[in-house]
């Protein structure tokens, strides 16, 4: 669903353009939708702050660079998951899980308020389903289902074909009916 906003005039900026209020604009209009996204990818909240951060950041820098081959939304959530792709991939980030996975049982211990707050918001148990699917299916179904992104979008900003999107998004919908139907299972 594309914000209300028109981003038309993106495409006749000038060096004269106030840059900084055309960034508030898009921050406004998609900030929760990039902050989402990257979630959903790291499924960790300071990752997701970080990954927002640098994506406007980066947009701000090139902002001249969008030549309107794609919605703004779409542009936007391309680079998001080219800085997640990147962040993942950074010496920082296998520091951090290495960290992560040998402090993980003394944090079992003691529910952190961060903790607290994600259980909170994974109420929601589609949501709570969605977050356990591997990368490849997640991103598929949050791009399609959230982000309400078309088959086409999907498959240029994945950079795979669409046949590979509908067979992710297949599988994706069938993983989450499984996940679904063993909950229900293990709770009578």
């Amino acid at each position: 669903m594309e914000s209300d906003v028109n981003f038309e005039y993106l495409k006749y900026l000038s060096d004269s353009s106030d840059k900084k209020a055309i960034l508030q604009e898009l921050m406004t209009a998609y900030g929760k939708d990039v902050w989402n996204y990257a979630y959903s990818i790291t499924r960790k909240w300071d990752q997701a702050d970080d990954i927002t951060q640098e994506v406007f950041l980066k947009v701000y820098r090139n902002l001249y660079s969008f030549r309107c081959e794609s919605s703004v939304k779409t542009w936007l959530l391309a680079i998001t998951r080219n800085m997640t792709l990147d962040y993942r991939k950074s010496a920082f980030l296998r520091k951090v899980t290495l960290v992560d996975a040998f402090t993980a049982r003394e944090e079992q211990a003691t529910a952190s308020t961060e903790q607290e707050v994600m259980s909170k918001l994974t109420v929601n148990e589609m949501w709570d389903l969605v977050l356990k699917l591997p990368v490849k299916y997640r991103e598929v179904l949050i791009l399609f289902a959230h982000h309400q992104l078309s088959m086409k979008e999907i498959a240029e900003l994945l950079g795979v074909s669409e046949g590979t999107v509908k067979s992710r998004l297949f599988h994706a919908r069938n993983k989450i009916s499984r996940l679904k139907e063993s909950r229900r299972i293990g709770s009578d």
